[in-house]
């Protein structure tokens, strides 16, 4: 088949005329590889596009570097990736390969001119295609039908695959949850290759782990796709706790789902104590704030809730406002998701701060001179302030203390 899609249209800037220009010159085959071709032929723009060619990257810098084009970031380069930057954008393109050599974490790698070898060493199906410049499909596993289809399979053999690189393990149910329309579509024979190789997740960095859970987190099924992965025994390598509370995650999943939270308001309900994220985070070493995040909800996810009667939203109001934690007002949207409260997550977020009117400098004009008697003083017409539901003005909290 032939793509005309906009999207794919729409990819045609000036510099990408001037590298096809400069492959079609020296016959080099470019396509584009990978999650952009996967995105184009579902009708959405890629975010990153990358390149393929049956150039060598040495054959690659030669060509840039006599037209004049600044080649940056050679990291890349002993996998087979240069990136070339022309009219202000940068282009990230890859000689095919074969995997020599594979230990469950990198892959070391021979240069090929064929496209079918290469295609065979990619993850998934839908991952596995190849765009011409053309519009012109190839497609080796079919990996648009699956797309169309909406499956998720291993390119080839799962449990080879797998073996391959464990990370696969975790891109599976990432795009399962992107992908797949209903929950538990799998090939029975798909999920016996995990479960058999779900081991070799404890060799991968918790580093690439948590990238990969964290977009689980927010895909769809994620219900689903965390139970699975008790099922199949992966939690325990992946820093989740051996008795995660499966009902929680069910519950909050399914109240958060239009919220927008962040991964860790998620996840934290399959914890059931401080202990599962501090254990967490010795495993997938994550963020300072994501771990804060995390024991802010374990903590007051029970006894901070909405109050009965005519003002619901005080309780969090009280606790923003007697909190010297950094991020509190952020914490607290996160708490209101966790538990459901959609229209008091929005009352929240439209709620201005009040500023509490009184200073010490309005006690001493008033005659308040010691500063022990300034400080009790301020802490009692912050009291009566609070108690007002922050609507006393100055001269109100002023005619107070006279009073007192």
């Amino acid at each position: 088949m032939r793509l005309q899609a906009p999207q794919f249209q729409a990819l045609f800037t000036p510099g990408l005329r001037s590298v096809a220009e400069l492959f079609e010159k020296k016959n080099y085959e470019l396509r584009i590889a990978g999650g952009a071709v996967r995105d184009l032929l579902s009708g959405v723009t890629p975010q990153d596009i990358d390149f393929a060619t049956t150039a060598t990257p040495a054959e690659m810098k030669e060509m840039f570097t006599s037209a004049g084009v600044r080649l940056i970031n050679n990291k890349g380069e002993k996998h087979g990736t240069i990136t070339a930057r022309l009219h202000e954008q940068n282009f990230e393109i890859t000689t095919l390969r074969i995997d020599v050599v594979t230990d469950g974490r990198h892959a070391e790698v021979e240069f090929t001119t064929d496209w079918h070898k290469d295609a065979e060493r990619r993850d998934l199906t839908v991952n596995s295609m190849f765009l011409g410049l053309d519009g012109t499909l190839y497609d080796f596993f079919n990996g648009y039908e699956d797309l169309k289809s909406k499956k998720i399979r291993f390119v080839g053999k799962a449990s080879e695959r797998i073996q391959e690189d464990y990370l696969r393990i975790l891109r599976y149910f990432r795009f399962y949850g992107r992908i797949a329309e209903k929950a538990g579509d799998h090939e029975p024979a798909t999920l016996q290759a995990i479960k058999e190789n779900a081991k070799g997740l404890a060799g991968i960095s918790g580093e690439r782990i948590w990238v990969e859970l964290k977009k689980i987190l927010l895909g769809n099924h994620v219900n689903h796709l965390v139970q699975l992965m008790y099922e199949l025994d992966i939690a325990q390598y992946i820093g989740l706790p051996l008795d995660g509370n499966l009902e929680e995650f069910a519950r909050v999943t399914k109240n958060i789902q239009n919220l927008s939270p962040k991964p860790m308001t998620v996840l934290t309900s399959l914890f059931k104590g401080k202990d599962d994220v501090t254990n967490l985070d010795l495993r997938l070493k994550i963020s300072k704030e994501e771990k804060n995040l995390g024991l802010f909800l374990v903590k007051h996810r029970q006894e901070l809730s909405k109050a009965t009667g005519p003002e619901p939203l005080r309780p969090y109001q009280d606790f923003l406002m007697d909190s010297r934690e950094a991020n509190i007002n952020s914490k607290i949207f996160e708490l209101l998701k966790y538990q459901g409260e959609e229209q008091l997550l929005k009352e929240m977020q439209e709620w201005t701060v009040p500023t509490f009117p009184v200073s010490g400098h309005d006690l001493r004009k008033m005659g308040v001179t010691s500063g022990k008697e300034i400080g009790t003083a301020l802490q009692q017409l912050r009291d009566e302030w609070k108690k007002s539901g922050y609507h006393m003005d100055k001269e109100e909290l002023l005619s107070c203390l006279k009073r007192v």
